[in-house]
């Protein structure tokens, strides 16, 4: 199929639904579509060879930037993309905008809407209503049990079942082949090759800081590796870090997503260290929804996992695969992570099991799963 992907993601950039866009669009291709990205220019174009590093993609889809206005909250942008969908003679509009893929039935396009997070506000659940209510093929992708059940509440009635798929992130196995062991990957990085705790990802409110702060000061024979976050976040936590002395602590700042295996591989136990409340980069709460795309990194890395105890994350990870601790419970994690560091048998028992189960969560299969029956 010809496939109109409208996004409206900054590309490049540093936040999570970016990272998961390229990821989703790499797939429908790798699995046999014909793709060209709409996105909005809200900086100038780069070269595929850039966004190919910067993304850790083998394959960049054809892309195209087009006008957006920020104070018209890209509503501009919508009509744009589906004027420019209809100049590529699409077949289907692929997009994480509901506006977007009313639009698209209402011009007589099949439309497929990814969802990864609730609605927000009167406008929000209105225009989910209007998908559900708009004529055409459809469907809906949810990243989670919890997010379907979260988006019937706001929508005020319940979604046919055949018309919603429920299909988790993903994960790129190829890049995790020939792994090599903890020592080896710290040596590469040029690391101290002493037990480390690794985390990957962003810092935003509801992501752990605080913990891994506390974890760190308590940990002192310990290295935390801690990859990723902007560089103000960054400074903030390193200002506060030699404050009180804790010289443990590894923090790289942004780190291209290609190179983000050979830290997940440096450490002997990665942290999902959640709470009860989660920022999105948009500032939503998606703690009762949330489905990182670093937990199918960590399983597919085969190192024990210590997550917070959150119902939703429970949908991938099982007592087998991980070990799960109250969020924000500082004793807890340090008795966890202590537990785990003085048992190598059990974390290679845990990461083997992760590793295993991650194999049906990658973005192909994903890919021909949410595509199945569409025409």
């Amino acid at each position: 199929m010809k496939i109109a992907v409208i996004t409206n993601s900054r590309i490049p950039s540093l936040t999570a639904n970016s990272i998961q866009a390229m990821k989703v669009c790499q797939a429908l291709v790798q699995t046999g579509h014909d793709v060209r990205i709409f996105a909005p220019r809200e900086a100038k174009p780069v070269p595929n060879e850039e966004l190919a590093r910067h993304y850790g993609l083998r394959i960049v889809p054809s892309l195209e930037w087009l006008p957006s206005i920020r104070q018209l909250k890209r509503f501009d942008f919508l009509f744009h993309a589906q004027r420019a969908a209809e100049r590529y003679d699409a077949d289907l509009i692929y997009t994480w905008l509901p506006q977007s893929a009313v639009v698209a039935l209402w011009r007589g396009y099949p439309a497929v809407v990814e969802m990864h997070a609730d609605v927000s506000g009167r406008m929000g659940a209105w225009w989910l209503r209007r998908f559900w209510k708009a004529r055409g093929q459809k469907r809906m992708t949810v990243t989670t049990r919890a997010l379907k059940k979260a988006l019937e509440r706001s929508a005020g009635f319940g979604f046919e079942e055949d018309a919603v798929v429920v299909a988790p992130n993903g994960v790129e196995l190829e890049r995790y082949e020939n792994f090599p062991d903890p020592p080896t990957a710290r040596r590469r990085l040029m690391l101290k090759n002493r037990l480390t705790i690794g985390f990957t990802g962003h810092i935003y409110p509801g992501r752990g800081a605080d913990l891994l702060f506390e974890l760190a000061r308590q940990m002192p024979g310990v290295n935390f590796l801690w990859v990723g976050g902007t560089p103000e976040l960054v400074s903030y936590w390193q200002k506060r870090l030699e404050t009180v002395g804790v010289k443990n602590v590894i923090m790289t700042g942004f780190v291209e997503h290609e190179r983000i295996p050979l830290y997940q591989a440096a450490a002997d136990v990665l942290l999902m260290p959640y709470g009860r409340s989660i920022a999105a980069s948009s500032g939503q709460d998606i703690a009762e929804v949330i489905n990182p795309m670093k937990m199918f990194e960590y399983m597919a890395s085969g190192r024990a996992i210590v997550s917070a105890d959150l119902p939703v994350i429970r949908e991938v990870l099982h007592e087998r695969s991980a070990v799960f601790c109250e969020p924000g419970n500082v004793g807890a994690w340090k008795s966890a992570i202590e537990s785990l560091l003085l048992d190598e048998k059990r974390r290679v028992k845990l990461g083997t099991q992760a590793r295993r189960d991650v194999e049906r969560y990658t973005w192909e299969e994903r890919a021909r799963k949410i595509m199945n029956g569409l025409k």
